[in-house]
C-alpha cells in the first residue's frame, strides 16, 4: 500500500504553515556581521536506525568544514549543519521541519525515507506559496522514488541521488553481462521506495534478462524486523541464486546476518549494502566479492582529491564516507550562494536551477532543470577481501569494495513527467 500524508499530518501541516507566516518577521543578523547559513538535517538520530542518521551527520559536518576552511560563502561566512531527530516518523518529520523554520532555517536536507521526503516537498512548497519572499529550500540527498521528480516535482526540492529507476537501470544492465545468474528472489521493505525497487525489477528484468526466474518477490515492515530467518528460510527454500534488495540500514544488515547463520551463499544485488553494520555482516556471511552495491562513488575508486578527504574524514570522525553526493550537494549549494551572492533561498535556487559541476569522483553532473533531478556517473562495486594497492576497508573488516562497473552520466538518463512551476 502507498504510504499516504494522514489527516493528523496534514493539520500539523495547516497549523505550521498558518504559523510561520510571520516567523522571519524577527531580527536577523544581516550577512556583514557574518551571521552562519545554517541547514536543517531532519533524519532519524534515535531508534533502530539512528546509525544511519548519525554516520549521515557525521558526515555532512565534515563536508562543511572543508567548504568552511576553504572560505565558506559569501566572503566568510560559514556553513552550519543543525541536527533534527525525526524518529523515523512521518507526523514527527514535519513537526521537526516546521520547528527548523521556527529557529529561522530557511535550508532543510534530508534523506531517509521516501514517505518522509514526499511530505517534506510537499509541505515546504504550500508554505512558499503562503509566504512569498520568506521562502524555505529542501535539499534531497538520498530519498529516491522517481515520484518526487515526476508526478510530486517541486521548484524547492532538489534530489543528488539517482532516483530508483535510474539505479535499477544500472543493476540490470550490469546482470545482463551475468548469465550465471538465473533465479532471482526480490526483497524489499513495506513501503513507497521499497515497493518502487520491487516494481522496477520485475518491469527491467523482464525487458533485460526475461531468462531469469523471479523465484520470489517479498515485502516486509520497515525497520520493524528483528530476525530475517524466515525471509531467509524462504530465499533459500526457493532455489534462488541471487537476490535484488533495496534494503537499508539495519534491515539491510539484519538480512545479511540472517544469511550467514543459515549458511546462504547467494549474490546479492544491493542500492545500500554500505550502511551501518551492513559490512560486518557482509564479511560474517563470507559472502567475498558476492554482495553488490550501485552509487555515485565508493571509497577506493581511483581519484586523487576524494582519497584524501575519505582519509581525512576517517581520521576525523572514524566513519565512511557514505554519501559522495552529499559533497555534491553541499558544495554546489556554496557555489549557488556566492554566486547568487545571497543566501536567499529563493535566489540560490535559481542558480542551482540547471547547474553543472564537477561531481566528488571525477566527471560532471548536471541539476536537470527540467525536474531537479542530479545526472551523474553511477558505478556497480562488490564488496570483498581489499585487492592490491587499495587503501579503505570498512568497518575495520579488512574488506573494501572494488569496482566492477561505471556508468557514464549521459547513460543514466530516464525521461520525466515533471510539470514545474517556477515562482515569478
Amino acid at each position: 500500500m502507498k504510504w499516504q500524508m494522514p489527516k493528523t499530518l496534514l493539520g500539523l501541516a495547516a497549523i505550521g504553515l498558518a504559523a510561520g507566516a510571520s516567523i522571519f518577521a524577527m531580527p536577523q543578523k544581516s550577512d556583514a556581521q557574518g551571521a552562519p547559513v545554517r541547514i536543517a538535517y531532519v533524519d532519524p538520530l534515535s531508534g533502530p536506525m539512528a546509525g544511519i542518521g548519525d554516520t549521515g551527520l557525521k558526515n555532512f559536518q565534515y563536508i562543511l568544514e572543508e567548504i568552511n576552511a576553504k572560505g565558506g560563502v559569501l566572503g566568510g561566512r560559514k556553513l552550519e549543519i543543525v541536527p533534527y531527530d525525526n524518529k523515523l516518523n512521518a507526523q514527527e518529520t514535519i513537526v521537526q521541519v516546521q520547528k527548523a523554520i521556527d529557529d529561522g532555517i530557511r535550508i532543510i536536507t534530508q534523506g531517509n525515507g521516501t514517505a518522509f521526503a514526499i511530505a517534506i516537498s510537499e509541505f515546504v512548497t504550500k508554505y512558499n506559496e503562503r509566504n512569498p519572499g520568506k521562502e524555505v529550500v529542501y535539499l534531497n540527498y538520498a530519498a529516491v522514488d522517481p515520484i518526487l521528480t515526476n508526478a510530486k516535482c517541486s521548484y524547492w526540492h532538489f534530489r543528488w541521488d539517482a532516483n530508483t529507476e535510474q539505479k535499477m537501470a544500472a543493476i540490470t544492465n550490469f546482470l545482463q553481462n551475468r548469465k550465471d545468474v538465473k533465479k532471482m528472489y526480490l526483497i524489499n521493505q513495506d513501503y513507497a521506495f521499497g515497493q518502487g525497487v520491487r516494481d522496477l525489477a520485475v518491469k527491467m528484468l523482464k525487458e533485460k534478462r526475461s531468462d531469469i526466474e523471479i523465484v520470489g518477490n517479498e515485502l516486509h515492515p520497515l525497520a520493524k524486523v528483528t530476525d530475517f530467518s524466515p525471509y531467509i528460510a524462504k530465499i533459500k527454500a526457493s532455489g534462488a541464486d541471487s537476490v535484488i534488495t533495496g534494503n537499508w540500514g539495519s534491515d539491510m544488515a539484519l538480512l545479511v546476518k540472517a544469511a550467514a547463520d543459515a549458511g546462504l551463499q547467494v549474490n546479492f544485488f544491493t542500492f545500500y549494502a554500505g550502511g551501518t553494520g551492513g559490512p560486518t555482516a557482509i564479511k560474517q556471511a563470507n559472502l567475498s566479492d558476492r554482495v553488490y552495491a550501485v552509487g555515485e562513488g565508493f571509497a577506493n575508486i581511483d581519484h586523487k582529491s576524494a582519497h584524501a578527504f575519505e582519509k581525512g574524514l576517517r581520521a576525523k570522525y572514524g566513519v565512511s564516507l557514505f554519501y559522495p553526493r552529499g559533497v555534491n550537494q553541499m558544495r554546489m549549494l556554496a557555489a549557488a550562494i556566492n554566486q547568487a551572492k545571497s543566501d536567499d533561498p529563493k535566489k540560490f535556487a535559481a542558480v542551482l536551477h540547471g547547474m553543472k559541476f564537477e561531481v566528488f569522483n571525477g566527471g560532471e553532473g548536471t541539476m536537470r532543470a527540467d525536474d531537479h533531478q542530479f545526472i551523474q556517473p553511477l558505478y556497480m562495486a562488490s564488496f570483498g577481501p581489499l585487492k592490491a594497492g587499495q587503501e579503505f576497508d570498512e568497518e575495520k573488516t579488512g574488506w573494501g569494495w572494488t569496482i566492477a562497473g561505471k556508468i557514464d552520466a549521459k547513460d543514466t538518463l530516464v525521461p520525466t513527467t515533471c510539470k514545474m512551476n517556477k515562482p515569478s
